[in-house]
């Protein structure tokens, strides 16, 4: 992989095209740890709506315990996306190649945490729910936070329900039969090129899904290291740069 390539992916600088392909390569990993992440803790950790409606059940049904425990993973997630945007932010202010790696990179590192003390970690109590439900729940506000702000909101990967409602939008101008148009109705017009990326995400987070779960299956906790490594090698040259500026800034004091 060209080492411009990948720091178009994370780097300061962002294209549309970088935008797209970074969104793909996140919706993939986010769909394998939520999956994966599934079979290891018994519960999604990226759809806080189902977590909010649960919280709102249980509260109903006098189950606190478990609407504590929703409590608790809601927590983590928006304690990740608030840590996401404080990097993000921190490393703008200072001009930093890497601003959006970073983030990705802590990410790596808690997955890589997750791979190798997951068993043990899940018998640890948090708020109110296991350490390992805590961490993906942090992992998955983190990552959906930075995509979120490098696309500035058009594109997430953490969760489906609101790329599948773009599909639907798309589908429903696609298909709408223009009888006529005029100056004030103008013809309803599909986005192609915006339709093809949602399909793209999804099938990315699906087969990351697939991938995911058949590797918790088999080999454990561990198969969320080759998941962070994915992420490594997408954040680590603008992080490098960010080194290599510094070592500079030193040996020139």
């Amino acid at each position: 992989m060209p080492i411009k390539y990948v720091r178009s992916l994370t780097g300061r600088r962002r294209t549309t095209t970088a935008n797209r392909h970074l969104g793909f390569a996140l919706a993939f990993v986010a769909g394998a740890t939520n999956a994966g992440g599934f079979l290891a803790v018994h519960q999604y950790t990226s759809h806080m709506t189902g977590i909010v409606s649960s919280m709102a059940d249980n509260s109903v049904l006098g189950a606190y315990d478990l609407m504590l425990g929703g409590a608790g993973a809601l927590l983590s997630f928006l304690v990740g996306a608030a840590c996401s945007a404080a990097m993000v932010n921190y490393s703008r202010r200072r001009r930093m190649h890497s601003e959006f790696a970073v983030p990705l990179l802590v990410e790596a590192f808690l997955l890589i945490c997750f791979g190798f003390l997951g068993a043990q970690l899940s018998t640890v109590d948090g708020l109110f729910v296991s350490v390992t439900v805590m961490l993906l729940c942090f992992i998955m506000g983190l990552q959906n936070a930075v995509i979120t702000k490098i696309s500035k909101a058009e594109i997430r990967t953490t969760h489906i329900t609101g790329i599948i409602t773009d599909i639907g939008i798309e589908l429903g101008k696609l298909f709408y039969w223009n009888a006529a148009s005029t100056s004030t109705h103008p013809k309803v017009l599909a986005n192609r090129t915006r339709l093809k990326i949602l399909i793209l995400l999804a099938l990315n987070f699906f087969f990351g899904g697939v991938m995911g779960a058949f590797g918790f299956k088999h080999i454990g906790y561990i198969s969320t290291v080759p998941l962070a490594m994915v992420l490594v090698t997408l954040a680590i040259v603008p992080a490098f740069d960010d080194v290599r500026l510094f070592v500079r800034r030193v040996m020139r004091k």
